[in-house]
């Protein structure tokens, strides 16, 4: 019998703590922001899932969730709020709400939110990355200067992610009462 996962309270918001399954809202876990949106994987970061990620980002028009990169495996990604810009193997697409993306390994892409909202974005794939250089990804704020396979290498000279509270704004029922009330 597979045990529940203990979930702890932290700062900025909640955590699975050691193995097993465990439920978590949303609204509840905890997230990060920085230079390349807001998103919560819903694991521990000191611990993460052992063969599959997955998260939830919220991108601001104009801010790539990450920088250009392929997988080992395949990663998949459904948007689920707002426009976002895809850079997939050197092309654009112009996605919007319930857009769903399939890469299969060694797929370079990237997403920068787009459009007058954010986009909320589900992602799900490995941890395994590789970042190439690409022109186009670096016209976005979204390219590494020199190829590597190092997250730490690539992510160097970016501002750390910090801990934040989810933010009701970030979903559009949410967004649509708070702006509901402030009427």
């Amino acid at each position: 019998m597979v045990p529940e996962a203990r979930l702890a309270r932290r700062s900025h918001g909640t955590a699975p703590v050691g193995p097993g399954w465990f439920v978590l809202n949303g609204r509840d876990a905890e997230w990060q922001d920085g230079p390349f949106g807001a998103y919560t994987p819903f694991e521990n970061t000191e611990e993460r899932f052992a063969e599959l990620g997955l998260n939830v980002a919220v991108l601001r028009p104009g801010q790539p969730n990450g920088y250009y990169h392929a997988e080992n495996v395949q990663e998949d990604f459904l948007v689920l709020d707002g426009e976002c810009l895809l850079i997939v193997e050197e092309q654009e697409r112009r996605l919007q709400r319930w857009d769903f993306v399939h890469c299969p390994p060694h797929t370079k892409h990237i997403f920068v939110g787009a459009g007058e909202r954010p986009c909320v974005l589900l992602g799900v794939g490995d941890h395994s990355v590789r970042y190439p250089v690409s022109a186009l990804a670096q016209r976005y704020g979204a390219g590494v200067a020199s190829e590597t396979d190092d997250p730490g290498a690539a992510y160097a000279a970016a501002d750390p992610d910090l801990p934040v509270p989810f933010e009701p704004t970030w979903l559009p029922e949410e967004r649509d009462d708070v702006a509901a009330r402030r009427h």
